[in-house]
């Protein structure tokens, strides 16, 4: 093993003298699987290479943004002659018109958009927003949905503080949750309750429209609807966080896929091409609430910098220009990749493998994986063991049973086999 992962171990013991667990951010930890964090050196369309020189087939895909695969040629090339130009103003240009009347044309309900820097600040930001424009104080959250480490949004949220046992976050007040209600997701009924309890004073609803952060969850159609019918009801605001869903499933997002249109939305991750960056949107009136038009203030001296809108821009036409076989290339390989894992994985021990667009988890499961509780009823044991060979085996995925999976539009056959025979490798540890 040493020989193998020798300079990751070695920048590892470095890093970890500097910097908290080793890493910049906690997903990135390995320490759930018993393993020290792997360093990357390199990136190229579906495959990354560690310190080592290890080649791996990438699921991770920088957790969404790797769509079109790392470094696409004409957008590295549309970078390359931004740098030129400078990395940043503190001055508007015409990149960031370019990025927002392509995000317009694949999200026709964001009518006005701010660019931001990333997810965290876009869901901190609409937050706000939201209770400037209703003049109301709470917010509905949903248990196991991720927006961001801001305060109010960590409270039973997944991802990284799921994968390490965090129902929350030391030094977040009381006081910055009091107005975090939480629901239950595919649970219309706990949301009903909510309403009921807090009446008129509800200001949004924010949710994941296909939960990432507790794994791939798909939400029931119906429960889509009755959240749209019980905001339009009340008075009250529908946020949809398509950080991960957005561009994954169609040039759109997930309230295209089951035709609700919410009052605001945040994007992130892919819109930037790779380069930080982060937007929220929606109605106009909604939108001219926020600062210098409304008193709603937000402001960030590197929001709109010209090389996320470059990137952001060069990956979204590109895109938008080359989407029936982009998607159609994205949709075969998971469903490839599914059956993959049910026919290794799958006949070693129980397995259920949820999808969405080119999401995938597999879940070390029995039944239906359909809310925060059946997620985190699968096995961490099972997927820490099965980690470990298909890593070594020359397949990269998220170093958690509760992240999503990504698939881009250049893996391939080739990828589909090396993934293949590392699921095989892993299933021999089950």
């Amino acid at each position: 093993m040493l020989s193998r992962y020798g300079k990751s171990k070695e920048l590892f013991a470095r890093a970890a003298k500097l910097m908290p667990g080793g890493v910049s951010s906690p997903v990135r930890a390995f320490n759930s699987v018993n393993r020290d964090a792997l360093f990357i050196s390199r990136a190229e369309g579906p495959w990354v290479w560690d310190a080592d020189g290890n080649q791996y087939v990438d699921y991770v895909g920088s957790y969404g943004p790797a769509l079109l695969g790392h470094s696409h040629p004409e957008v590295a090339d549309a970078v390359q002659k931004a740098l030129r130009d400078g990395f940043c103003y503190g001055a508007s240009s015409e990149g960031e018109i370019k990025l927002a009347e392509v995000i317009q044309r694949a999200f026709a309900s964001m009518e006005m958009i701010r660019f931001v820097n990333s997810g965290t600040e876009a869901a901190m930001s609409v937050i706000r927003l939201a209770r400037g424009f209703t003049g109301r104080n709470k917010i509905v959250k949903f248990r196991g949905c991720y927006h961001g480490h801001a305060d109010a949004l960590l409270t039973q949220a997944g991802s990284g503080l799921l994968t390490h046992g965090l129902p929350g976050s030391a030094g977040v007040t009381q006081h910055s949750v009091d107005d975090t209600l939480v629901g239950q997701y595919n649970d219309t009924q706990s949301v009903e309750k909510l309403f009921a309890e807090h009446p008129d004073d509800i200001a949004a609803i924010m949710l994941e429209p296909v939960a990432g952060n507790i794994g791939v969850v798909v939400p029931d159609t119906e429960f889509i609807r009755a959240l749209r019918n019980l905001t339009k009801a009340n008075g009250t605001l529908l946020i949809f966080d398509e950080v991960m869903s957005g561009f994954r499933n169609g040039f759109g997002g997930a309230q295209h896929f089951f035709d609700t249109v919410p009052d605001l939305t945040i994007l992130g991750k892919v819109i930037g091409g790779g380069m930080p960056i982060g937007a929220y949107g929606g109605r106009r009136d909604i939108m001219q609430m926020v600062s210098p038009l409304g008193p709603v203030y937000q402001a960030g001296t590197l929001s709109g910098n010209p090389i996320s809108m470059t990137a952001g821009w060069a990956t979204l036409e590109y895109l938008e220009a080359n989407q029936e076989n982009i998607y159609a290339s994205i949709l075969r390989h998971t469903a490839q990749l599914k059956i993959a894992m049910m026919n290794t994985l799958g006949r070693k021990t129980p397995l259920t493998v949820n999808t969405w667009g080119g999401m995938i988890t597999p879940f070390f499961a029995e039944g239906s994986v359909a809310s925060y509780d059946t997620a985190v009823g699968s096995s961490a044991a099972q997927f820490s063991a099965a980690f470990g060979g298909w890593l070594d085996a020359g397949l990269f995925a998220p170093p958690s049973q509760y992240e999503a999976w990504f698939i881009s539009a250049m893996h391939d056959d080739d990828c589909l086999q090396v993934a293949t025979d590392a699921l095989s490798a892993a299933a021999e540890l089950l």
